[in-house]
């Protein structure tokens, strides 16, 4: 899609891939690159993994971007909640395999997905925007709010604690870790599982299922727009 997102379509799934340096940072350029992608899965009638590079499937949001000025991450934080509330909507089934760290916009996304599959090893996942010093979004308390237990939202949001992969799981970040060998081949598995659900009653019944969620993110997102975010370190 840009030399920052790559999309490979394959029979029943495309496999669309951040790559976006160290960090894997979600940038303009990433969000573009990835809406860009989901409209070409949507019209390809394919479900959907998302996934990074080695060892991490995104840092989070390009703090070049970020720290320029509060304008500057109101518009990047915006597109990236807008993004979110696409994915949470989104009509195909979207696997993520998480090939590492995912903080902050990472992790995010982590929770804006239908299935999430993580792998072993010393690897960081959650949300640690009180740990930098930016208060918590609205946009990213409706996320979490919606995925996370009430015990793991304080834990996550207030205390930005940090998980292990397996920890994660109990959290609500992901829904199974296996040997990173194991990732892809996974992925591809639960895509042909989700391929034998019927799409018009998958699409129908997510958007039930996550009316009121998106309705607060909906909000959520407009309360932020009308806000200074920054960062204070």
């Amino acid at each position: 899609m840009n030399e920052f997102v790559t999309y490979q379509s394959e029979e029943n799934y495309a496999v669309i891939t951040i790559n976006n340096g160290k960090a894997n940072a979600i940038s303009h350029e990433v969000i573009a690159g990835l809406n860009l992608s989901l409209d070409k899965a949507e019209q390809e009638n394919k479900i959907v993994i998302l996934t990074g590079t080695a060892g991490i499937f995104s840092g989070g949001f390009d703090l070049k971007v970020m720290t320029k000025s509060p304008e500057s991450a109101i518009e990047l934080v915006t597109k990236g909640s807008k993004l979110s509330l696409r994915m949470l909507s989104y009509p195909k089934p979207i696997i993520l395999a998480c090939n590492g760290h995912a903080i902050a916009k990472g992790a995010f996304l982590l929770l804006s997905v239908d299935y999430r599959i993580g792998i072993e090893g010393d690897f960081k996942i959650g949300l640690n925007e009180v740990l930098i010093g930016m208060t918590m979004h609205n946009a990213g308390i409706a996320i979490a709010k919606a995925r996370l237990s009430e015990v793991y939202m304080n834990r996550s949001v207030v205390n930005a604690e940090i998980f292990n992969p397996k920890d994660a799981i109990k959290a609500g970040f992901l829904d199974m870790i296996v040997p990173e060998s194991h990732l892809m081949p996974t992925a591809i598995k639960v895509a042909q599982m989700f391929s034998k659900l019927n799409k018009k009653a998958h699409a129908e019944t997510k958007l039930k299922v996550r009316q009121q969620h998106l309705a607060d993110l909906e909000n959520a997102i407009l309360q932020d727009a009308q806000n200074s975010i920054s960062l204070d370190t």
